[in-house]
């Protein structure tokens, strides 16, 4: 039996603000353990949440940015559970009257554009950090993540594939990201998934009995998880057993899922309105100066790329999976007006160097109009192709001016013809056999020549006029 699976993604991802959603604790990454808490987040008798304004506009933007309704009333509710890193023994969250429903993101596939529906998007306290002694039987609670903003953004169970999966979940982050509401950033956990997949027989619309995956920390995990999951329940239907309904972690280390628990129905987590925060009106004045304040998007932006600049699909995809990266090509583009010059080495320089030293491009030393002035010097015929290749190394790690690095090891271009026909005639007297070769029909040699001749220039000879000159004495 021919089976498809059928997956839903639930996404955390925490918001960039300063302080907590109902505490003035910072949130910042990285802090000794148990330094950002206060008897607020953790949750002291007597002491009263308030609601961070800013959480609020962040969740809005999110909301408009996917083209969910925003609620004009919802309201907080306390998820019961016990666990150590939860110090309430609740979780403040949204239940029946989120923030947001009946949205959509669009992803690219093998076979087109597909539309995900996003269910619902929610904001929500996030519970604090397990951390476990590696000689020893004891853990440690680390509360400074207790109480961080989060938005849970929702999907409609939509996704086919596992491919589809992490197109969603790129998708959510460039949103996220041009929003600079969340950095994204799967390894530190400021953006987290979970998986919902069951599978069913080809060609049938009721839905299986699904398994929920966690601890997948990187698009790679989500993928390899999920592949892992839809060939383990299939083996399971081939064979006639079925599928228990629980909660399964991701082992990375083995590439396998491993049953951790039963899976929670929402009723177990006898949920009810939080009786310290009253309901959270959301007027249209609030909305609509929000909405006219989203930046362009990265789909918007894509189509512009390609429209404007008239650069091919792909160019246009790679250059605004980041905000950051888009407005570089943008600037870059100011300055030296050729944008798929422009494009070609962003893409395969300047990307190839920072994935080396393991960078981002906001860290990138070399500005845009830099990066411009090096082009301007390949166009002018200042220096050749090869040589700027060199000069962009150098610029990459020192961040100094094009024009200072050619001029300070002396890589201008050689365009004097009789300087560079003096060398084609000494590589043609030191190479008798190959131009014998050459002249009885073996036209590759060509490259020989050329390359004997760059080397005896430092690369330093136009290329052009070496040609030129060449093909003249062979002939």
């Amino acid at each position: 039996m021919q089976f498809e699976s059928v997956i839903g993604l639930e996404v955390h991802a925490q918001l960039l603000t300063a302080s907590k959603i109902f505490c003035g604790c910072s949130t910042k990454f990285g802090a000794s353990p148990n330094m950002n808490t206060c008897p607020v987040c953790l949750g002291m008798p007597g002491v009263l949440p308030v609601l961070n304004r800013q959480v609020v506009e962040f969740a809005i933007k999110m909301a408009l940015a996917t083209h969910c309704t925003v609620a004009p009333c919802s309201q907080f509710a306390r998820k019961n559970y016990f666990y150590p890193d939860l110090p309430k023994g609740y979780q403040i969250s949204q239940y029946e009257f989120p923030l947001a429903r009946d949205g959509w993101v669009d992803i690219t596939t093998e076979t087109g554009t597909r539309r995900i529906r996003v269910h619902r998007i929610h904001m929500e306290e996030d519970a604090g950090k397990l951390v476990h002694d590696e000689f020893q039987p004891i853990s440690y609670v680390d509360f400074n993540r207790t109480g961080v903003p989060l938005l849970e953004i929702v999907s409609e169970p939509d996704l086919r594939t596992p491919d589809e999966a992490v197109a969603y979940l790129k998708s959510l982050r460039e949103v996220l990201r041009y929003l600079e509401i969340c950095d994204g950033n799967m390894e530190e956990g400021s953006m987290r998934c979970d998986a919902n997949i069951s599978l069913r027989p080809v060609g049938t619309e009721v839905l299986g009995v699904k398994t929920e995956l966690k601890n997948m920390n990187s698009f790679r995990n989500v993928q390899r998880a999920l592949e892992f999951e839809i060939r383990r329940q299939a083996a399971l239907l081939q064979s006639g057993e079925v599928i228990v309904q629980e909660t399964r972690l991701w082992d990375a280390t083995r590439n396998v899922t491993l049953s951790m628990r039963g899976k929670e129905e929402a009723h177990d987590y006898r949920y009810f309105p939080d009786p310290d925060l009253v309901p959270l009106a959301i007027p249209s004045d609030w909305v609509t100066p929000l909405r006219t304040a989203l930046p362009e998007l990265p789909d918007a932006r894509r189509d512009r790329f390609l429209r404007e600049y008239g650069l091919p699909a792909y160019d246009a995809q790679v250059l605004t999976s980041s905000k950051a990266l888009a407005d570089y090509f943008e600037m870059a583009v100011g300055f030296f007006r050729q944008p798929k010059v422009v494009s070609n080495w962003i893409m395969s320089e300047l990307l190839r160097l920072l994935n080396r030293d393991n960078r981002e491009i906001e860290a990138c030393l070399v500005s845009p109009d830099n990066l411009a002035e090096l082009l301007l010097l390949i166009d002018g015929g200042t220096i050749s192709g090869k040589i700027a290749k060199t000069v962009f190394e150098e610029m990459v790690a020192t961040g100094q001016r094009a024009r200072s690095v050619v001029e300070e090891k002396g890589l201008v271009q050689v365009k004097d013809e009789n300087a560079i026909e003096a060398v084609v005639e000494e590589v043609l007297a030191e190479n008798p056999a190959e131009v014998t070769l050459y002249r009885a029909g073996k036209e590759k040699l060509l490259g020989f020549f050329v390359g004997q001749i760059m080397k005896k220039t430092r690369g330093k000879a136009n290329p052009k006029l070496v040609n030129e000159i060449l093909l003249k004495k062979l002939s």
